[in-house]
Formats: structure tokens, sequence, C-alpha cells
């Protein structure tokens, strides 16, 4: 009976790869890794421990283990040009938990983005932050140009005085006033720390802003949306003091074992990002741009015409009167076209299930190797199925046609295709 279940766990997952396989994902919080990434996801170290630090553990077997996080230390500082690196955290949730509480305790005060605004659910009062119990208050937001209003929040940081000004977004379409933030930390005896989670291979290609260099006392990240990595999170720091208080939060505050061949993993890619990075993130960015003007000019509500659309991944398109959010995203998923919905400055948080955008991300199509002439292919096939409203199973045809042609992952050290699923015999 329970090999019966094993093998549809695993018919789940071929019919899963091949959905992808066959697919445009554009959630702009996803990307793919590659087969040595993915190589040593499956090593031995998913089956150990390694707590404490390297060179000094709690447990032995360990040797081999110091060896790779040294590597993953050293090529860390070296891509981000950062002093002190904490790699332990499991996600990038955990790495803002863990800034936080080095910082700030119960009852402090911290400025960050509202939801709607774009803001990330960890920075808010419903999860990492409110667990801390600190106490939120948000920016004050430049709808039109889609980013923090400078001037406004500056006065509203002067009136409240929190102790942690958090940039970094979830709906992340520019860079965020870094340097700004700064000068009134140090006014305020306040910390910022910036949430790089989104924009993170972009930094590492050197094509976003440089938030360290920028003034930022922390950052925080996820390392599998514009990076490479598998799933975890990362902390970074100049400043000596404050990466002592962050890693007694890490370890043994938040963290036991650090899954381990994660962080092998994460060696591969910090390797694959020195190496690939810069043209990755380049080629990222221009596809963002071309597909945000293709379906701007077919008529599609992109914001921000005026400054650009964009200077990420991602896109974000006012879709309320197609319908709203949900029914769109669904609608493209009928066509294998994968996005998701989107919360935007103007909607009514409770109008989450529906609300009036969906967001877009190029990262994971540009690491299968597709460029401008891809992106107006993409936009063409929006057009046709929310505008001219062809049939979705036209589209979805179209869709996998085009997906034959990109089948394998670039800008890693080898060639592979890029939702291969690996099968082994099994005895019953």
């Amino acid at each position: 009976m329970y090999f019966e279940i094993v093998k549809k766990i695993r018919n789940i997952i071929k019919e899963h790869h091949k959905f992808y396989d066959e697919a445009l994902p554009m959630i702009a919080s996803e990307n793919i890794s590659s087969p040595l990434v993915r190589e040593v996801v499956s090593c031995d170290f998913q089956h150990r421990y390694a707590e404490g630090d390297i060179g000094n553990r709690y447990y032995q077997g360990c040797y081999y283990i110091d060896e790779v996080e040294k590597i993953v230390v050293d090529l860390s500082k070296k891509l981000f040009n950062c002093n002190y690196i904490e790699y332990r955290p499991i996600s990038g949730t955990i790495a803002n938990l863990a800034a936080y509480a080095a910082v700030a305790k119960h009852g402090d005060k911290m400025i960050s983005l509202s939801v709607k605004d774009g803001g990330h659910i960890s920075h808010t009062d419903i999860s990492a932050a409110g667990i801390l119990g600190l106490n939120i208050i948000y920016f004050e937001f430049d709808v039109k140009r889609m980013n923090i209003d400078i001037d406004k929040s500056l006065k509203k940081i002067r009136e409240e005085r929190p102790k942690i000004i958090n940039l970094g977004a979830s709906l992340f379409l520019f860079p965020h006033p870094v340097k700004e933030m700064r000068e009134i930390a140090e006014e305020i005896d306040a910390i910022v720390i910036y949430d790089a989670s989104h924009v993170l291979g972009l930094i590492a290609g050197k094509q976003f802003q440089k938030p360290l260099e920028e003034g930022a006392h922390i950052v925080t990240s996820s390392h599998h949306k514009t990076f490479f990595g598998p799933q975890g999170g990362l902390i970074m720091t100049n400043d000596e003091e404050l990466y002592k208080k962050v890693k007694k939060k890490v370890f043994p505050g938040l963290v036991s074992n650090h899954h381990l061949h994660h962080k092998a993993a994460l060696a591969i890619s910090l390797a694959e990002m020195l190496e690939f990075g810069e043209r990755y993130a380049k080629q990222v960015i221009i596809n963002a741009k071309t597909l945000a003007e293709e379906l701007y000019n077919y008529g599609f509500d992109v914001l921000c015409p005026d400054y650009g659309f964009t200077e990420s991944h991602q896109i974000a398109i006012d879709v309320s009167k197609l319908g709203g959010g949900d029914k769109v995203a669904k609608k493209l998923e009928k066509a294998n076209i994968i996005v998701n919905k989107n919360l935007l400055p103007w909607d009514d948080i409770k109008k989450a299930q529906n609300p009036s955008g969906i967001r877009i991300g190029v990262q994971e199509i540009t690491r299968l190797g597709m460029k401008e002439n891809e992106m107006k292919i993409i936009a063409e096939l929006f057009k046709r199925l929310l505008i001219d409203n062809e049939s979705e199973s036209k589209i979805k045809q179209e869709v996998i046609n085009l997906r034959k042609k990109f089948k394998y992952i670039e800008y890693c050290f080898v060639k592979s295709p890029a939702y291969k699923y690996y099968e082994f015999e099994v005895l019953e």
C-alpha cells in the first residue's frame, strides 16, 4: 500500500517537471538552479549537523563541512565586497528576524514599506517584525514613481524616531534611497537594514545599487530569486560590532542545524555568480525593460512609464480593467504563463485575494537563454490572450512551442536540461 504512495508522489513530481518544462515561469521570487547546485543539494551534507562556528563545532565529523563553509565566506566577501558575512540563516525571513533582534527590542519602532506599497510580510507586524514585538510604521510612498517618497518619509522619521529603517521590498522596481536614509539614521541613532532578497543577483552582477557602499548598516537576503542559489539566507555588514550581535542571534538564537547541503550549494552558486553574474544581470534588466515597453505599447497599464518602467527584474501591471489580478493570473496559468497577482498601492489590503495588479519577473526565463526577441513574442502572447481574448488552449500551445527552443540552463558551468527529473529504479 505504501509503495503506491511513493509511486504517486514521484508521478506528481514528474508531472510538475513536465509542466514547467512547457511553461513560461515568470514568478518574480523564483529562479532555477544549475545541475551542479542540484548535485550538491543531494549530497551527504544534508544528513549532518555542524552546530557552532567553522573550526569550533559541537559535533565531530565536520572537517569537510568546514572546508566548504570557508569557501562560502571567502566567495561571499569577494562577490559582495563586504567584511563580514553570516551565511547560516535558513531563509530570508530568518535573516531579517536575526537582524531585527540584533539591533532592536520589543516595543521599538521600525519603519518599512507596507505590503500594498510593495513591502514583504516579514517587514510588517504579521510576520518576523511582529513576532519580535516591534512597533511598525510605514514609509510615505510616491505612487507615481513606485518608490519611497524621500522628503515626506524623512519628515516622518524625524517625528517618529524609529530604531530601524528597513529598506527593500517584494515589489521592487527601482533602487531605494539608501544614502538619504543613512544620513538621517546618523541623526536619530537608527540602524539601516536593507533586504536585498529580490535583487541580490542584480547587486552581485553590478547592475543595481550597492547598498553597503551607499550606507546600509546591514544587508539581509535570501539567495534564490535573482541569485542562482538554493533556498536560504544571508546577512552582510562591514561593522564588526553589528556582526557580533547578528551572529549571536543566528546561532544559538534562531538556527541550530543550518541545512549544510544548501550552504554547500551556495558555494557553487557564488562561483557561478562570480563567473557569469554580470552578463546575466545585464540581460535580466534588458529583458525586463523590453517586455515592459512592449506590453505598454500593446495597451497594458504597465506602471511607471515616465521612469522607464523598471530598473530590476520586475514589472508591475494594473489589470483592474481586465478583471483584476486573480482573474488575470489564473487565465495566464491556463495558457502555461506563470505570474502572480499583486497588491498595488491604491488597493485596500482586504482586497488581497483579487488585487488590481500582477507582478512579472524575467529572471528565470533569462536563465533559460531568452533575450529581447523572446520578450517581444511573450508580450504579444499576453496581448492576444488578455486583450484579444484568443483561446487559452491556442496560446498554451504556442508557449509550449516557444519553450522547445529553450530547454537548457544558461549562465552556468554545465549544460543540462532545465527541468530534468532524475529517476531511480525502486524495488517494491
